[in-house]
């Protein structure tokens, strides 16, 4: 089979094009893509994240990684960043276990330098600036996509490690489809989980409901079990018409309570969205979208009591036209950023407006994609970030790549209007990224493989004014370069995958070590299916990291095993079990913050 995306798999797929920007995936879209996408290879999934257009991971020039409904099953995750450690070019840093504060970094950039989206819709805190990954249940999702490498020219600001994408399940059956599920295990650790899911001619329909809540344990030595609880809900609905336009809503909530050393926060994670899609000709499609993410955190310590909600509406409206065997994207957006704190921010609101072009080029067996776009921002000003990507295929399994790019991260409230210390004068930090990979693309194997350099300039950071007063400022600049190495193979009832980075992330500055990176991870996943049986594990191992910037501060390397085992014991009915950290191994990631230890977990579930 050709493996460059044959034009009927492509038109297949076509509706998926414009999702990152639609407030959910349309359901019969993404079941054709899948379906597409296995004609192809199991394991060349459809992406869209990395171009806005549906492409094969191969297809795509980039570095991506698929975590499918399978595998959150399998490994039926506590937290999202317990899935996400070790993968190729993801690091993790977090305050403790159970909803803690985690920052994930992608190709050694923080949370505030990487986007997160759920099913299209950007979520973050616009005074933080980046994202609370630690409040969001994975049950909730049942595929990820990791694309690695700068975005700016796609998804504006921030786009600068890259791009992690949710997803939550679709409803692609007729009828309507339970789901329950019921477990529990170490801390004193509660799981619910309920949903529906279904089709009833051009109308599909996702509801669902998940309550987590756990004792948790001391996440410093000698200290108290620091409480978590999360109640999440999600509703979807859309509907499609005879001549193929459609119209859709999704919302998303995750609300609860965190405690930590000194105090404790009340937390609210939530996206909303209405779309609508219309063919404006046989090869246009077009799309409109309405959305909002709210990230709400009301915090109670020693220091007093504190509100903080920040709130992002965004109109996106986003064009794909098909000229043969190229594409072409064009579309404009709209954002607005608002805050409303007990803190006296000076301002209060900023607003985005951007326009964005790409051209996907197939000249088999060449490649060509390259992107555009032009940001104006009120606080910061306007920026211009590009990208270019050339792809070769060396024959019908081997395709070269290579990339260059530009980002920025945007500063943030509390970087400019920080009371008493925000700097308003700042500029965005800017980053210039060069790549060069090949992918062996196999029946049932694959294995890729990445170079990578990005350069920052004028990144942010606390230093001393003429007066003494340390405030936020562009001093410093950096190099991050890399290696990743990822490979997974499906044969025989083994699913197997393996994942190596290497990283040396440098202040150019002083030549330390970026904080709170560590410079070599392995990650290893190994499941069998036995009949009605599965058992599987993972192997994670990271080397030594600094938790300051000038490296005195020394963090251990780790080495962690997590086992698992499924039974499926009647038909639509299972159990699941899980051992984290097995050896109980005592590693921490931030200074004077412990990870749990060994926990067991045992769950029930009802539905397919």
């Amino acid at each position: 089979m050709n493996k460059r995306f044959h034009t009927t798999a492509k038109r297949a797929a076509f509706r998926m094009a414009a999702l990152p920007l639609a407030c959910y995936l349309p359901a019969q879209a993404h079941a054709q893509a899948a379906a597409a996408s296995t004609e192809l290879a199991s394991l060349d999934p459809v992406v869209i994240t990395a171009a806005l257009a549906p492409r094969t991971a191969n297809e795509s020039l980039s570095s991506v990684t698929v975590l499918d409904e399978e595998t959150f099953r399998r490994q039926d995750p506590v937290s999202l960043t317990d899935l996400l450690r070790g993968q190729p070019g993801v690091d993790v840093a977090s305050n403790g276990s159970f909803g803690k504060n985690s920052s994930v970094y992608l190709r050694g950039a923080p949370s505030d330098a990487s986007v997160l989206m759920i099913d299209g819709i950007r979520l973050r805190s616009a005074t933080a600036g980046g994202a609370a990954f630690q409040y969001l249940d994975p049950r909730m999702f049942d595929r990820a996509e990791i694309v690695r490498g700068p975005r700016g020219s796609l998804y504006g600001a921030d786009a600068v490690g890259g791009v992690i994408q949710l997803f939550t399940p679709d409803a692609d059956k007729q009828g309507p489809q339970p789901r329950i599920s019921v477990g529990g295990g170490s801390f004193n650790t509660q799981r619910l989980s309920a949903g529906v899911a279904g089709r009833e001619g051009g109308t599909r329909y996702s509801f669902a409901a998940s309550h987590f809540n756990t004792d948790g344990q001391p996440i410093r030595r000698g200290g108290e079990d620091k409480g978590y609880d999360n109640t999440s809900a999600l509703a979807r609905v859309s509907h499609t018409f005879k001549d193929g336009s459609e119209v859709g809503v999704l919302a998303l909530r995750a609300r609860g309570n965190n405690e930590y050393d000194g105090g404790e926060n009340d937390f609210v994670q939530q996206v909303a969205g209405i779309y609508a899609e219309m063919p404006v000709t046989d090869t246009w499609q077009s799309r409109l979208t309405l959305s909002e993410a709210r990230d709400e955190l009301d915090t109670i310590d020693s220091f007093g009591d504190s509100i903080i909600d920040t709130r992002t509406q965004t109109a996106r409206w986003q064009n794909n036209v098909q000229l043969g065997g190229h594409e072409l994207i064009a579309g404009a957006e709209i954002s607005e950023d608002r805050v409303s704190s007990t803190n006296d921010f000076a301002v209060t609101r900023r607003d985005n407006k951007a326009v964005f072009t790409q051209g996907l080029l197939d000249f088999s067996p060449f490649a060509i994609q390259a992107s555009l776009r032009y940001d104006d921002n009120e606080a910061y000003g306007d920026e211009v970030t590009g990208s270019l990507a050339l792809g070769y295929d060396l024959d019908n399994v081997h395709t070269l790549r290579a990339s260059v790019g530009t980002a920025f991260k945007a500063p943030s409230f509390n970087d400019l209007y920080w009371p008493e210390s925000g700097n308003p004068d700042l500029n965005p930090e800017n980053s210039e990224s060069v790549e060069v990979g090949i992918r062996g693309q196999y029946q049932q194997w694959f294995w890729d493989l990445a170079a990578f350099q990005n350069d920052y300039d004028n990144l942010i950071a606390w230093a001393p004014t003429s007066s003494g007063l340390w405030v936020p400022q562009n001093v410093n600049n950096a190099r991050i370069r890399g290696v990743e190495f990822s490979s997974g193979v499906d044969v025989n009832e083994w699913t197997l995958q393996a994942a190596v980075t290497y990283l040396d992330p440098e202040d150019k500055e002083t030549g330390n070590r970026l904080a709170r990176r560590a410079t070599q991870s392995v990650r290893l996943d190994a499941d069998r299916e036995l009949g009605d049986w599965s058992l599987g594990g993972s192997l994670i191992a990271q080397n030594h990291r600094y938790d300051n910037a000038a490296n005195t501060q020394r963090l251990g390397g780790y080495g962690l095993v997590n086992l698992r085992a499924g039974w499926q014991f009647a038909p639509l009915w299972s159990a699941r079990v899980t051992l984290e950290n097995a050896f109980d191994k005592e590693y921490a990631t931030t200074r004077d913050y412990l990870n749990a230890g060994r926990a067991g977990f045992l769950s029930v579930h009802f539905g397919e």
